[in-house]
């Protein structure tokens, strides 16, 4: 691998292939820890995974495994790579409980952990752990408010809407805290969208006290420019250094080795499919997520980098690792970063 490739894939991550498909055998729990393994052998920089309780089926045809439990369980066979949620669903989390995981998965990954939070979109998971939907940024917010000084080693006295707790600490310690980066942001203009297509501010307030923000995948790089040009403005209004702010974005690709434009769409729609859901149309997914081309991908890609981005995460919609070497030949040594020599 050329230097170049080196330096730019450690700007990219991997989500954990956690989707649930009904064939699924006891090999699958092997294919996940040798497709960690893998990630962490090819020299990227972590490994995401996605969170959704319920088969969130208005986006995905399946199920996702618990993100926490399966991170842990990719924690104990490597030793490199971080370890991220994008997004943890958060309101529907008991606070302290989920404190005490993440210092657990700190300490036993040894300070690997990213807590990306968001607020969720999907109804049916509030509903089946007692949540209103119209709840869940308060409710992330005062979460945040205990984790956080919670895995900094504090003894939290909080009194809040919906969490009141009274002198509680939590153990193990670690030597940092998991970093926290924020999901949200504005998405596509469209029907097909759970969420507004703008910025709204509580996530903008959200961010003042976290390491890094997680654009939408369903985001546009012209929206992302937008988003990235109000929230500078916002940190440095407030205070905070818009620098100290990692810009990190998630996206689905299915690599297909032509220059055709039409064959790389039909093999990849046929690839989605197996991940993502019917309703949205093919359209919608080609406005948002990673289509054509070896070089039309590298092209979208570089669109969100000139956007702000920084790092991303992709998610590949088969387990197969082979995936991971195609875009590390063939993707990755070809985006341009502002600090890169390629």
């Amino acid at each position: 691998m050329s230097d170049s490739s080196t330096s730019n894939i450690e700007r990219f991550g991997v989500f954990l292939p956690s989707f649930v498909w009904a064939e699924d055998g006891p090999e699958r729990a092997d294919g996940i820890r040798a497709f960690a393994r893998e990630v962490e052998n090819l020299g990227f920089d972590s490994i995401f995974i996605t969170d959704h309780l319920l088969a969130a089926k208005q986006f995905y045809s399946v199920s996702f495994m618990e993100p926490l439990t399966a991170l842990a369980y990719v924690a104990a066979v490597t030793d490199r790579v971080k370890l991220g949620t994008s997004v943890l669903v958060t309101p529907i989390r008991e606070p302290v409980l989920l404190a005490k995981q993440l210092a657990t998965m700190q300490f036993l990954s040894q300070d690997r952990i990213v807590l990306g939070a968001g607020i969720g979109w999907y109804p049916p998971e509030y509903a089946a752990t007692g949540v209103k939907k119209s709840e869940r940024g308060a409710r992330t917010d005062e979460i945040l408010d205990i984790v956080v000084p919670l895995l900094e080693g504090e003894t939290v006295t909080y009194e809040g809407k919906y969490y009141s707790i009274s002198d509680v600490e939590i153990e193990p310690r670690t030597a940092s805290r998991p970093e926290v980066w924020i999901g949200g942001g504005s998405q596509l203009a469209d029907p097909g969208s759970p969420d507004l297509p703008r910025f709204v501010d509580a996530v903008k307030r959200r961010l003042l006290n976290a390491e890094g923000w997680i654009p939408r995948p369903t985001c546009p790089p012209e929206d992302i420019r937008r988003d990235w040009d109000e929230l500078q403005a916002y940190l440095t209004e407030n205070e905070r250094d818009p620098a100290t702010m990692t810009v990190a974005h998630e996206n689905f690709f299915h690599f297909v080795a032509t220059d055709d434009g039409d064959k790389a769409r039909t093999e990849q729609h046929e690839a989605m499919l197996r991940v993502m859901s019917e309703a949205r149309g093919p359209e919608y997914l080609e406005r948002v997520y990673l289509f054509g081309t070896p070089d039309e991908v590298v092209a979208s890609l570089q669109a969100r980098v000139d956007a702000g981005v920084e790092k991303f995460m992709l998610h590949t919609m088969t387990p197969d690792p082979t995936q991971l070497e195609l875009w590390a030949e063939h993707i990755i040594p070809h985006v341009q970063f502002p600090d890169s020599n390629v």
